[in-house]
């Protein structure tokens, strides 16, 4: 299976709220990396290893956000890199604002894992949305 297919798969089954099956997919020493900026990693340093991606991350998306959706449009395979470009949206739960922002992800992998991401947002919306 190629790695496209496979992160196409990850965002099917993060959409269907799977986590497992996303956490299946990712190497032990996942290096993740949010853009700086983010209300969730403002400094840009990685998140490694999948339970600090669902304790950092995914625990909080789900309770801190509304209809969050990952909105996978175009998905260009590179090899050992997936770059994906789309959209978040979602509802602030906090504050009440809407999300829709641009983003693009870069998926690294190594022996069929997922081995690093990184996120580019357009921050100033997850900001403004979170109050941040």
């Amino acid at each position: 299976m190629s790695n496209a297919k496979l992160v196409h798969d990850l965002y099917a089954a993060f959409g269907a709220g799977d986590i497992p099956a996303v956490l299946a997919l990712f190497d032990a020493q996942i290096a993740w990396r949010e853009a700086e900026g983010n209300p969730y990693m403002p400094t840009g340093e990685a998140w490694v290893g999948p339970e600090a991606v669902l304790e950092n991350l995914f625990m909080k998306l789900g309770g801190e956000w509304e209809a969050f959706t990952v909105h996978a449009a175009r998905f260009h395979d590179a090899g050992d890199s997936v770059v994906v470009e789309g959209r978040y949206t979602g509802k602030c739960i906090a504050t009440g604002s809407d999300l829709d922002a641009q983003f693009c992800h870069v998926w690294s992998f190594g022996g069929g894992k997922v081995t690093s991401f990184q996120q580019y947002v357009d921050t100033a919306r997850l900001q403004r949305a979170m109050n941040a």
